[in-house]
């Protein structure tokens, strides 16, 4: 009998960004940038019972900044990232949203100076759930799917 089932091998050491919102796993890769060194699993719209669909990333021996798993936090809320060492999970934890959000999203309003300048975006956080920022230079407030990343 052959088996349907496509098997990624498991990380010796590590990070795993699970239960990313479907779709966006290559924008996250744009975000967090490749280097030459890393060995990447892409796993794209896959079945998940708590989200219906979802995207993974498998990073080989690379750690994830804060500020990197900031960035994961504004554009997938619900993932979750595993540090793996020595193939076990030595820590687990679901991104979370910074209070303030800069560089990776863009004003929906055309007049901003960082439509317009070459100014670094920056949001503060008003609501989590559902998503609200607010511009700190124009002060425009944006829902979550108004939002539009860099």
């Amino acid at each position: 009998m052959i088996s349907k089932e496509m098997k990624v091998s498991k990380l010796r050491n590590g990070a795993v960004i699970d239960h990313l919102a479907p779709g966006m796993a290559m924008k996250a890769i744009e975000f967090l940038g490749v280097r030459g060194d890393d060995s990447l699993a892409i796993g794209m719209f896959f079945e998940s019972k708590k989200m219906g669909r979802k995207d993974i990333l498998k990073f080989e021996n690379r750690q994830l900044s804060r500020e990197e798993i900031n960035k994961i936090a504004v554009m997938s809320p619900e993932a979750t990232v595993c540090i793996i060492k020595d193939y076990n999970v030595v820590e687990k934890f679901k991104a979370s949203l910074p209070h303030e959000i800069e560089g990776i999203i863009r004003c929906s309003n055309p007049k901003c100076i960082t439509n317009n300048e070459k100014v670094a975006t920056r949001f503060v956080v008003q609501e989590k759930e559902p998503l609200l920022v607010r511009c700190q230079y124009c002060e425009r407030a944006m829902h979550g799917n108004e939002i539009e990343f860099v």
